[in-house]
């Protein structure tokens, strides 16, 4: 149950950079490093989220 949490956290965050990755692209014009950390931030949580659901899946928490 705790996985599945963490994973959808983990969904939301990404979702909730991507957001602030397209307002500070639409406030700034894209002149800032704000687009770049936003951008480094969501690769990251998407890295995060892939190994949660590869160790889901092979653990057997959720498969099926």
């Amino acid at each position: 149950m705790l996985l599945k949490v963490l994973i959808a956290l983990v969904f939301v965050a990404m979702v909730a950079s991507l957001a602030a990755g397209a307002g500070f692209l639409l406030k700034d014009g894209g002149r800032s490093r704000r687009v770049l950390i936003s951008l480094k931030l969501r690769v990251c949580l998407a890295a995060l989220l892939l190994v949660l659901l590869l160790y889901g899946f092979y653990g057997g928490s959720l498969a099926g």
